[in-house]
């Protein structure tokens, strides 16, 4: 049976089994199309597309729920058991206003072109529906949300010892590098995104950004220390100023595994992913020599991301068990220096430890990445909000606010 046929034979079941209108208890709820199907290739049945096709619209939708079949990717297996996400007897119902409208989250999702979307209270689930054709099988990628899983390792390395601080350097633990530039980095430097490196990151296909990756997946390449080198040009002094730069992460990566001694699918897997109970299988994409891409590419079902969300939203507790050690969460959610702080170079939101602050007085927190995958979390209330998406662009300054605006509205519908 081709994937297309089998795509149709789902969208046939979807027909005869799913509402035109939200369900009235929490359970996942899926549909076969979501806004311009027919531009996402809805009559191809979504097709993967090949690694060129990536950045096509046609294959947005299915590539990002199948990233790990466009490039090779280290699996991930599920744990033995699988911990339990509760239901509410009834789905949310929220109202909120976005350019003088009243919407929904139903309307929200007839006009924005997201993949899944999930709301959590305190491990349980009020919202749960896909679109697209696709289902609570299918893993979403991170693209840049990887970057907050990869602090959250830091964190749990520090805790355990295998890395002592984070004033160390880089060369520390990367040896190769201490001749460089990159290896006189301080490891705090890297997690604020303060490295002082020179790097160019606005995903228009010629950048620093695209070098990088291109220099990590070539077959010839040397690794990724030897890749990293052709951006050792420093521009300002580490912990200065704010340069978004997934090179920084990269490093990050490179320290946690030399650290620990062993790859960072495995670390995260028994240190992370295996404590909070995942469902399923997920899995990391790597480089051409076998190391896990740090900057993006990790890939889980929405209820597993829902799952970090929660552990997150809890300061790293899970079940009365300290998964991420409490201060680290204390320390990556504060604002470190008034360059990082929200509001400051024209950015909306400030930046903690490879994730970003949200304005205002409330404890607020985010993880993000390009085309409209974000996760939000208010820890007052345990609320979580889990967004995949297949956005035509990489960045999307409207689709990015109507999602905050809903996000404020179901916060304030919590309470405090």
């Amino acid at each position: 049976m081709t994937r297309a046929t089998l795509i149709c034979l789902i969208l046939a079941a979807f027909a005869l089994t799913v509402p035109g209108h939200a369900a009235a208890e929490a359970t996942a709820v899926f549909s076969p199309t979501g806004p311009d199907a027919e531009a996402y290739g809805s009559a191809e049945g979504y097709p993967i597309g090949g690694r060129e096709k990536l950045g096509s619209q046609r294959t947005l939708v299915g590539a990002y729920s199948h990233f790990d079949e466009t490039r090779p990717a280290r699996p991930i297996p599920a744990p033995a058991t699988a911990s339990v996400l509760r239901r509410a007897t009834a789905e949310i119902r929220l109202e909120y206003t976005f350019q003088d409208q009243k919407q929904t989250l139903d309307s929200y999702l007839e006009r924005n072109p997201a993949t899944g979307l999930l709301i959590l209270r305190d491990k349980t689930i009020f919202y749960e529906h896909y679109r697209y054709a696709r289902t609570d099988h299918d893993r979403f990628t991170s693209q840049s949300m990887a970057k907050t899983i990869v602090a959250m390792c830091l964190g749990i390395a520090i805790g355990e010892g295998s890395v002592k601080s984070v004033d160390e350097t880089v060369a520390t633990y990367v040896p190769e590098l201490a001749s460089t530039e990159l290896g006189k980095t301080p490891i705090l430097a890297l997690l604020t995104m303060s490295s002082g490196m020179q790097f160019h990151e606005v995903y228009d296909g010629k950048d620093d950004m695209m070098r990088l990756a291109r220099g990590l997946t070539h077959p010839d390449s040397p690794g990724a220390a030897q890749v990293t080198t052709q951006f050792d040009t420093r521009v300002s002094p580490p912990g200065k100023v704010f340069n978004y730069a997934s090179l920084d992460t990269e490093l990050l990566g490179l320290v946690i595994t030399r650290a620990t001694k062993m790859p960072l699918t495995d670390f995260m897997a028994s240190r992370l992913w295996g404590p909070i109970g995942a469902e399923a299988a997920s899995s990391w994409v790597i480089d051409a020599k076998g190391q896990e891409i740090t900057y993006c590419c990790f890939n889980a079902v929405l209820r597993d991301w829902g799952r970090l969300g929660a552990l997150l939203a809890a300061d790293g507790e899970w079940n009365g068990k300290q998964v991420i050690p409490r201060q680290w969460m204390a320390d990556a959610t504060a604002v470190h220096a008034p360059y990082l702080a929200p509001g400051m170079g024209g950015r909306r939101f400030g930046y903690g430890y490879q994730l970003w602050i949200m304005p205002g007085q409330r404890r607020q927190f985010a993880l993000r990445g390009i085309y409209g995958q974000t996760m939000l979390i208010d820890p007052a209330t345990r609320t979580v909000l889990v967004h995949t998406a297949a956005r035509p662009m990489a960045t999307n300054n409207v689709g990015e606010a109507e999602l905050m605006a809903l996000w404020n509205a179901l916060v304030a519908s919590n309470g405090s």
